[in-house]
């Protein structure tokens, strides 16, 4: 180096040397180069140092005649001087051309090296861009080549990586710092061959030769030198050496030299080469290069998640959680092509690596290319371990053309995106992609190309997710059977939002909670500001941002507090890829949880309630033509600000002319929207309508609250905010233009004291001063009030005359009874005629009661004395309380109390998973009113699961457990079995049946998992595969993997855990299957141990894995649904055996039948215990079908079918034989001597009594109403009427909302402590029997959202024997037709039967069997599942099937029976036992 420092012939400029060397040579690969090249800047030298660059190089140099001539160099071990006219830059004593130290050249003061403390791969990447060579590799540190001169730059050089020159890089002082001396020098190493076309490791080969890039000719390259270039650009080792322009044709030259690698060598320049013999080699040939990634998932189950791991230096390391956010998960995802990020971890979530931390404090900003461009602390330097090893999880599947969370799906195989056909995606699959990208439920399945037609290829498989996967890559495949399908046909799916506006009023304004590994949690207020907020409203597409709200404005929230430090740019397409601290690290509490208020609305022009109106859509506000905008569109805009009820619609510009477009469409709002976008639109009449036409609004800027909207505290909107009043700045005048402006009528009362609660917000400081005549508060003069103490305890309240409200009167609990409004200072009555269902749900809403669940005419609650309202509600339902509602002139003039309507309400009023690890899982706790309480495990099933998923939006139950799986809970437990079909939408519409009364504790609380859970993939999770939705190969999800199941470790007992977790009733048959597939052929699992009573295979004791070998694995067969029944008695518990065969339900003969056959019924309905085996026929001769005969069972089997028996012959068996069976769990109830005398429970066989402890009126009234003997009684002890009888119940007191006898809580079955001699209750009722209720004269159905069935088209059976049998029939289009026998059998059979209310269907009859009928077919492919209340429920094609002939017409035979009590049975025993003596 000494000899290349000599003095420059030109003062300050740096030493030229002899001529050749300005000019480019010819470099040998594999000749070490030891002279020096430079980048010349000319315009440096002219006089006073003009073109030194102060603002960048005055930093660099000290003094003002330094900077004259200050140039950055930095050297390189090259013999050829490189010029430009802009800098001069070279490096030295790198050994080789682009490599070397770092050095600043000061032409008054000589050479100084910089710092390497913040030299990093983007400064690297500047200058190698700056040098014309490839990218930079390596970024070296403490002094890798050398020290150099003993003095130091005291400079540092911060740059961003896209600067086009150093310099242009800022520049910071290193002066003072004690770490910068000579042994830190900055070195660095750019690349001189590099992949062109393709991604930073795969393209088309180019080499640097002098300052030209050349291309290689595929004959002149082999894998030798594949692997020099791959291992030289950091990457993998060769994957695929491509010829023929893979990656198209190069523009500049081809290489003239053979490369002659041996494959070891770590450079290209270090390879032989002799001349190329192929000097034809024409751009059609430039060689391509696959190499593999420099950064890869490990651990993770696909190569798309896992630990990340980063390729240096030959070697893999991981890399430090510290500072890991979405952004770095980003750049990683996009490195891997593999699709967006959908986590970021840290904290060695997927097990921690080995090796070296390569790199710590890693600071990307998304926009990268690569992870190894992304600041970090430099290859190595880390205070970190392997536990806190960072991970990724990538989709393996993307939406396209649409937001983040909808558009066409793309699925990635191998390094291809291909788009899918609709008629391969289903509902399942959408779950699982929803999932996948961490959105929320899919809302919509679209085909058709909806989202826009790709151009890749379409994929060729079909998924057959069961919706529970996590991945998409996890779901099962089979050949397309589509291999027609074009772009035309490319599916779209629109899933939930993984953000959402909480406690706001409407979906645009609230408290922000992020959707994050299948839970919702809050956003921490720390440095929340607009360009956050801004984020949310766009993602949510909800407009602009209106307010930016911390300190949980909106109510504190729950569960975890995701994020934290939010910093978005404003610029982020969603939340979550906005920079934060990691997902759920905080210091932060619930009370501090951000909010945003979006609109896409706004009025401009007068304050935040009044104004012109627009709209926003698009980016664009646009003007309202006041011919297109009414009361309804009004009331929409005020609601979405905010603001009270519209006042006013002013058009002709009150508040000026606009400037931007006039909206082209007519808004069509109810009234009742939350949002402007929630309306419909059409297009406006009203072409020619001009910013003239502008139309203005003016909402109410004051409001009541803590009543109604027409009575409650007063608040008056300042600004943004809402105060509060002090009563005593408040009068009569005041409280005149408040009413007025609420449209609430003349004051009724003014109330101080805080008589509607005490606020939260601010005090109002002015004293209002209003005459009584203004038409808005504002309106009003005010002057400084001084009442300058005035506390929350003196805060005004109002009642206006259009003040209502409701209650239930004469129920036997508080959500039933007869329906009274409060309307100015008396309760009405309400007539049943001017009364229906969404008046009742409003009803049912404001007294917090749940929803309706039956409306009563005919004063079925009694009739009232006062007087009848003379007006007609007029609710939507969707109103929070009955003054919103609107009302008309009631046209029932005469109606009397005779008439006066009632409701039922369910009192079910939330529902919620507790203590899960998310809040699609947990512990059940359901609130009645305001009490919450936990559910029994013998009370709970999977239908009732799926309904609470559904309700609580977590798709659907996968799972149900027991035996307190999420821990004990406290306080009640509620006696309450819900009934449910599964396809209820809300618990409070499935009935309510008896509990078994077991003596329950909180070690048996129930728990569920729903498919929303992260824990839908627990251990012990089940599933069948290759089969049909209750037969298959058992899988089980064990130590994170799905795993086969040997059969040499199953038994029956595991098998029925089994079948009750999938909810596919029991055990039919399992058996052996042929060896795994391949992708299962490593583990099995084996050793499962359940006693059969488990509710999830994770209750039975651990399992092991084992290798699958050739050993056979386990195939099982459920009982799709219930395949045994009793049927005749009225309950579940006892009646006729009847058995589901070969389509149909038939009879059992009683040859051989004994009590073990009989407990084996019992225990597979969950009925308890047999009490006998009755003598044949006692429940009627059945029809149709004998099934079974000789049945023979040991008695501790979990299954009728796992008994021997035969199968009946024709003629063999009669109907006179048919076996009935009575379980210990039927229940009834009876006073001795009609409407009164003892009470009496029949449990267990036996009828036994109930002691007086603890009974009340409630109880009392209810027993009366059940029993049908009034609507009350009174109670007395007593003795028992047989000595010997047991008691039953103690302590049983039903609760308000109980509706019958079986819900209210008790003791256990016998457990008790009264006397029989003086302690049995006795009750006595009024005697007045409710005919309205013992005839069921309901208006409407007693499942509220089923009442539109009501309209659908009606049913009806000829053509058979009777009105229970016969071809179907429907009457559509004003015409009978039938229905087509395609898909047709015993499921849809059984739902006619139950609509007809004809009983249990025999069987399904399909061509003709009654005859063909005459007409058009209606009806084709109904598919039932059986439990469906109305055929219209059921998936069908309702139009003229004229592809259907008259001989495939459908059928249903039903039993025609209609249920009656057992008790009324055993009476008719003995009257026939004494006839007979």
């Amino acid at each position: 180096m000494a000899s290349a420092r000599q003095k420059s012939s030109h003062p300050g400029t740096p030493p030229v040397r002899d001529k050749h060397d300005m000019v480019p040579g010819k470099m040998a690969f594999g000749v070490a180069a030891t002279q020096t090249a430079w980048l010349y800047h000319q315009s440096l030298w002219g006089r006073g140092g003009e073109a030194c660059p102060a603002a960048e190089l005055n930093r660099l140099c000290t003094g003002q005649r330094e900077m004259d001539s200050c140039v950055v160099l930095i050297l390189l071990s090259s013999t050829i001087p490189l010029s430009t006219a802009d800098d001069i830059i070279t490096l030295a004593d790198g050994g080789r051309r682009y490599a070397g130290r770092v050095d600043i050249f000061c032409s008054s003061r000589g050479y100084a090296t910089l710092c390497d403390s913040t030299w990093d791969m983007k400064a690297a990447a500047v200058v190698c861009r700056e040098l014309g060579c490839g990218e930079a590799l390596d970024v070296l540190s403490d002094a890798y080549f050398g020290p150099g001169p003993e003095r130091m730059g005291k400079h540092a050089r911060v740059c961003n990586g896209s600067e086009s020159t150093v310099n242009k890089c800022a520049a910071i002082s290193a002066k003072g710092d004690p770490t910068c001396d000579p042994a830190t020098a900055a070195g660095m190493i750019c690349a001189e061959v590099r992949l062109v076309g393709g991604s930073r490791c795969s393209g088309r080969v180019e080499v640097l030769h002098g300052e030209a890039w050349y291309t290689v000719c595929d004959a002149d390259f082999d894998h030798q030198d594949a692997e020099v270039v791959c291992r030289e650009l950091g990457c993998g080792l060769p994957v695929e050496v491509l010829g023929g322009a893979a990656f198209g044709r190069g523009e500049s030259q081809v290489w003239s030299e053979e490369l002659q690698c041996r494959g070891n060598e770590s450079q290209i320049h270090s390879c032989p080469t002799s001349p190329s013999l192929k000097h034809n080699c024409s751009h059609d040939r430039d060689v391509g290069l696959v190499c593999a990634d420099s950064v890869r998932l490990v651990d993770g189950g696909s190569r798309c998640a896992g630990r990340v791991e980063v390729l240096h230096r030959g070697q893999w390391g991981t890399v430090c959680g510290d500072d890991w956010d979405m952004r770095d998960a980003a750049v990683v995802c996009k490195e891997l092509g593999c699709g967006e990020a959908v986590d970021a971890l840290s904290d060695a979530y997927f097990g921690p690596g080995s090796g070296p931390i390569w790199m710590d404090d890693v600071d990307c900003r998304g926009s990268e290319s690569t992870l190894k461009q992304c600041r970090s602390r430099g290859w190595g330097k880390h205070n970190c371990d392997h536990s806190k090893d960072v991970g990724v999880i990538c989709s393996d599947v993307k939406l396209v053309g649409g937001s983040h969370c909808s558009g066409k799906v793309e699925v990635l195989h191998g390094e291809t995106w291909y788009t899918v056909c609709d008629a391969d995606f289903d509902q399942q699959d959408a779950e699982v992609v929803c999932r996948e990208l961490g959105c929320g439920l899919p809302v919509e399945v679209l085909g058709g190309a909806a989202f826009g037609r790709g151009k890749g290829q379409m994929w060729s498989e079909e998924l057959q997710c069961r919706g529970n996967e996590s991945q998409i890559h996890s779901c099962p495949t089979s050949s397309s059977l589509k291999h027609n399908c074009s772009h035309v046909s490319d599916v779209g799916l629109v899933c939930a939002g993984s953000v959402r506006l909480v406690d706001g009023g409407s979906r645009c304004a609230g408290r922000v909670e992020v959707l994050h590994r299948g839970q919702w949690g809050t956003v921490c207020g720390d440095n929340w500001d607009m360009r956050d907020a801004t984020v949310v409203c766009r993602e949510l597409g909800c407009g602009e941002v209106v307010g930016v709200l911390s300190d949980a404005h909106f109510g504190p929230g729950s569960g975890p507090i995701w994020m934290n430090d939010v910093g978005c740019t404003g610029s982020e397409s969603t939340l979550k890829k906005c920079q934060s601290a990691l997902w759920g690290k905080h210091a932060c509490n619930h009370s501090k949880d951000a909010g945003v208020i979006c609109s896409g609305v706004k009025l401009v022009g007068g304050s935040y309630c009044s104004g012109r109106v627009e709209v926003l859509h698009g980016g664009t506000w646009y003007t309202v033509c006041d011919a297109d905008f009414d009361q309804q569109d009004a009331a929409v805009v005020c609601r979405e600000l905010g603001c009270g009820l519209a006042v006013e619609v002013p058009g002709a510009p009150a508040f000026g002319r606009g400037e931007g477009q006039v909206w082209s469409e007519e808004l069509q709002c109810r009234g009742n929207e939350s949002q402007i976008h929630s309306c419909p639109t059409s297009p406006s009449l009203k072409h020619n309508c001009s910013h003239e036409s502008d139309v203005g609004l003016v909402c109410a800027e004051v409001r009541l609250v803590g009543g109604s909207y027409c009575s409650g505290r007063v608040e008056v909107l300042h600004g943004e905010s809402w105060y509060t009043v002090c009563d005593a700045d408040f009068d009569q005048q005041d409280a005149e233009v408040v009413c007025r402006e609420l449209g609430c009528g003349l004051p009724v009362e003014v109330l101080g004291g805080a008589a509607f609660g005490r606020g939260e917000g601010q005090v109002w400081s002015e004293e209002l001063q209003c005459r009584g005549n203004e038409s808005q508060i504002h309106s009003c003069p005010s002057s400084s009030s001084l009442k300058h103490n005035c506390s929350h305890d003196n805060y005004v309240g109002l009642v206006c005359a259009g003040h209502r409200q409701s209650r239930l009167i004469g129920g036997p609990h508080q959500c039933s009874g007869r329906v009274e409004v409060f309307h100015g200072e008396t309760w009405y009555t309400v007539c049943d005629a001017d009364f229906d269902q969404q008046d009742a749900e409003v009803v049912c809403r404001e007294l917090g009661c749940g929803l309706p669940v039956k409306v009563l005419g005919g004063a079925a609650f009694g009739g009232a004395e006062g007087q009848v309202w003379p007006m007609k509600l007029q609710c939507r339902g969707d109103e929070s309380e009955i003054s919103f509602c609107s009302t008309s002139s009631s046209l029932r003039l005469n109606c009397s109390h005779d008439s006066d309507v009632g409701v039922i309400c369910s009192g079910h009023t939330g529902a919620r998973l507790v203590n899960g690890s998310d809040s699609c899982s947990g512990r059940v706790e359901l609130q009645y009113l305001s009490e919450w309480g936990t559910v029994c495990d013998v009370s709970w099933d999977m239908r009732a699961a799926s309904v609470l998923c559904g309700q609580l939006e977590c798709g659907s139950a996968v799972a149900v457990v027991g035996s307190n799986w999420f821990g004990e809970g406290s306080g009640r437990i509620w006696a309450d079995v819900f009934d449910c079909q599964g396809n209820e939408t809300h618990l409070s519409q499935c009935p309510i049946s008896s509990w078994s009364r077991a003596a329950c504790s909180h070690k048996q609380d129930a728990g569920v998992i729903c498919s929303g859970s992260s824990l839908s993939l627990h251990e012990g999770r089940v599933r069948l595969f290759g089969g049909m939705e209750c037969g298959g190969e058992v899988e089980v999800y064990f130590r994170q993997d799905w795993r086969r199941v040997l059969l040499d470790s199953w038994s029956e007992s595991v098998a029925s855990v089994v079948c009750r977790q999938l909810g596919c009733g029991s055990v039919f048959s399992f058996s052996s299957s042929s060896p795994s597939s391949p992708e299962h052929s490593h583990m099995c699992v084996t050793s499962f141990n359940c006693s059969g009573s488990e509710a999830h295979l994770g209750n039975c004791s651990s399992a092991q894995a084992v290798h699958c070998s050739s050993r056979e694995q386990l195939y099982i067969t459920c009982s799709a649904h219930s395949s045994i029944r009793l049927v005749g008695s009225g309950g579940d518990c006892a009646g006729r055996l009847e058995v589901f065969h070969s389509g149909s339900w038939g009879t059992v003969s009683d040859d051989l039948w004994d009590i073990e056959s009989a407990q084996v019924v019992c225990r597979q309905l969950q009925c308890g215990v047999a009490l006998s085996a009755p003598v044949p026929a006692q429940f009627g001769p059945g029809t149709g079908p004998i099934w079974l005969n000789e049945v023979e069972c040991e008695g501790n089997e979990t299954s009728l079918w796992n008994c021997r028996f035969q199968l009946c012959g024709e003629d063999e068996c009669g109907h006179k034989e048919d076996v009935g069976v009575v379980c210990s769990e039927y229940k009834e109830i009876r006073l001795t001597e009609g409407c009164e005398g003892n009470l009496e429970v029949f449990y267990n066989g036996t009828w036994g009594n109930v002691c007086v402890n603890g009974m009340d009126d409630e109880t009392i009234n209810l027993i009366c109403q059940e029993l049908n003997c009034g609507r009350s009684g009174s109670e007395s002890q007593s003795k028992a009427r047989v000595e010997s009888a047991p008691n039953w119940l103690d302590n049983l007191k039903c609760r308000k909302y109980d509706s019958t006898l079986w819900q209210c809580p008790s003791s256990p079955w016998g457990q008790n402590s009264c006397d029989n001699h003086n302690e049995v209750a006795r009750i006595t009722c009024s005697g007045e029997k409710n005919h309205v209720l013992q005839q069921h004269h309901l208006k409407f159905s007693s499942y509220p959202y089923q009442s539109k069935s009501a309209n659908h088209v009606p049913l009806r059976l000829r053509g058979g024997a009777g009105s229970c049998s016969g071809r179907l029939e429907v009457f559509h289009n004003a015409k009978w037709g039938s229905v087509c026998a395609d898909l047709w059998d015993i499921r849809e059979a059984e739902v006619v039967c139950r609509q007809l209310g004809c009983g249990p269907a025999l069987r399904a009859d399909g061509s003709s069997v009654f005859s063909a009928g005459s007409g058009p077919v209606w009806l084709n492919r109904v598919k039932c599942r059986g439990n469906e209340i109305y055929l219209w429920d059921c998936p069908h094609s309702l139009k003229n099937h004229t592809d259907c002939s008259h001989r495939q017409h459908a059928g249903v035979t039903c039993t025609g029976w209609q249920p009656f009590r057992i008790v009324d049975l055993i009476n008719i025993f003995r009257l026939l036992f004494i006839l007979k003596k």
